[in-house]
């Protein structure tokens, strides 16, 4: 896998924010078995429709581009039509009625809640198109979908934890949180939770603040931790922005040797990593759900073969002096790899 080359300066890095995407925790939905197609044969080429939430948001963005990525790679010629809904319900609605009516052999969607993903699904299942969802948990009630993918919340908390007992034994964690009630950072906690009931012997968190997903926000609770005289020789942040919030604190503080673990590995967390603020990220590349979805599509659609009914998009610990572990966003060579040689 190649070290990416994208550091892109964003103000999105946040798998936290708006990103109700990956917001749940995903189990088997809908049907026990995949939705399949019945082909009498093989065509000599399929065009598949990917209806994005909002194609401003850079983890919608790279997901879509990963999807037409993957479409370039196959033995069977696919076209892809990427539709963008940007953000309204309306809009995705008025996209999925487009593909229906271009007659598209196939259709991703991506959802960002319950409501706008059973809709979507439930209209390609009424035209008889095949659909696979990414990035959200379906309700059992949702329609008939071929797959998903999305990320589980509660693994990077918990991969967060077991890194950092694995890397520092006996650590003392300040765990600089997202906003106190999201869904995001309930599955993060349960997942720190979990981490601590198999490592508890290894790894404490003896302070949880919640830094609510912003740089200021994190500054000013980790500076008021650092001066309330309570003691911690490791961050775990739940996002990038708060990274750099904690990094600046423990810096004015004089304190340099207290390493940052975050999450997401965005192209600012790869340049974090490459500066020094972040010692570690447990990254989710994006790419590789987009890739993923195409592959589930795919295989259902034209190879009619069986496919999973749901994926977890896969949290890689990449540690400072590694690298060329990372997995950049806009790295759909190496993404396209991961997926297809696992």
């Amino acid at each position: 896998m190649r070290k990416s080359k994208l550091l892109v300066a964003l103000g999105c890095m946040v798998l936290g924010i708006g990103l109700a995407a990956c917001a749940k925790d995903s189990g088997n939905v809908g049907n026990d078995k995949q939705q399949t197609t019945e082909k009498a044969e093989t065509k000599d080429e399929y065009t598949f429709g990917y209806i994005a939430y909002d194609m401003k948001d850079i983890w919608n963005e790279y997901s879509a581009k990963a999807f037409e990525y993957a479409a370039t790679k196959q033995d069977v010629k696919v076209k892809t039509v990427i539709l963008d809904s940007q953000n309204s319900l309306e809009e995705s609605v008025a996209a999925m009625e487009s593909l229906i009516q271009q007659g598209v052999d196939g259709i991703s969607i991506f959802p960002i809640s319950t409501e706008q993903g059973s809709r979507l699904v439930k209209m390609a299942n009424e035209a008889g198109i095949p659909v696979t969802v990414e990035n959200f948990e379906m309700n059992d009630d949702s329609g008939d979908y071929i797959a998903s993918i999305a990320c589980k919340y509660d693994d990077i908390g918990y991969a967060a934890i077991k890194y950092i007992a694995e890397t520092k034994p006996n650590a003392k964690v300040f765990f600089c949180a997202g906003q106190e009630g999201a869904g995001v950072y309930e599955k993060y906690q349960e997942g720190v939770d979990r981490a601590l009931k198999e490592f508890g012997d290894k790894v404490s968190v003896v302070s949880t603040l919640h830094g609510d997903w912003q740089t200021e926000k994190a500054y000013n609770i980790t500076t008021d931790l650092i001066s309330s005289g309570k003691e911690f020789d490791y961050i775990f942040a739940n996002n990038g922005l708060m990274a750099q919030g904690c990094y600046k604190a423990v810096k004015d503080a004089g304190l340099d040797n207290i390493p940052i673990v975050s999450t997401g590995g965005s192209p600012d967390d790869y340049k974090m990593l490459q500066d020094g603020i972040e010692s570690a990220n447990m990254t989710a590349p994006v790419s590789i759900q987009g890739i993923t979805t195409f592959q589930n599509l795919y295989d259902s659609v034209v190879l009619n073969k069986e496919v999973e009914k749901f994926k977890a998009l896969p949290i890689i610990p990449v540690g400072a002096d590694k690298l060329d572990d990372f997995i950049a966003w806009d790295d759909y060579d190496a993404a396209y790899n991961y997926v297809y040689t696992k």
